[in-house]
């Protein structure tokens, strides 16, 4: 049994203002299996492609997540949830007004050198 007491944040990649809190993960708890982190962005917030090693389960508990992959574009609002499994190119935003609060769980864990950015920042 673990207790976590408060997340660690984390710099985030990407044009306009972005917090990432990890709870359960590799910075906060040394966990590589699994990160659990809550992300608030702000409108106008846009992050580069990125084909990742890791599937990745996102629950919106506020606002819109837009989400993009090479066939189609899913909007994602509150009290929905979206799958993008790993090897597959997306790309996260939140264009709408309000910005966006997300739940995101990584298996296995999200690393900078897992996620494979289209621009290489990490």
């Amino acid at each position: 049994m673990k207790l976590i007491n408060g997340p660690s944040t984390i710099d985030a990649c990407g044009a306009g203002p972005k917090v990432i809190q990890e709870f359960i993960g590799p910075v906060n708890t040394g966990h590589s299996t699994v990160s659990i982190a809550r992300m608030k962005s702000t409108q106008g917030w846009e992050e580069p492609g990125q084909t990742p090693d890791f599937d990745e389960y996102t629950v919106v508990l506020r606002g819109t997540l837009c989400v993009k992959t090479r066939q189609r574009s899913y909007e994602v609002k509150q009290g929905q949830a979206i799958i993008a499994p790993k090897g597959e190119w997306v790309q996260y935003s939140t264009p709408h007004e309000g910005g966006a609060e997300y739940i995101a769980v990584c298996l296995p864990a999200f690393t900078p050198e897992t996620v494979h950015r289209d621009d290489a920042t990490r």
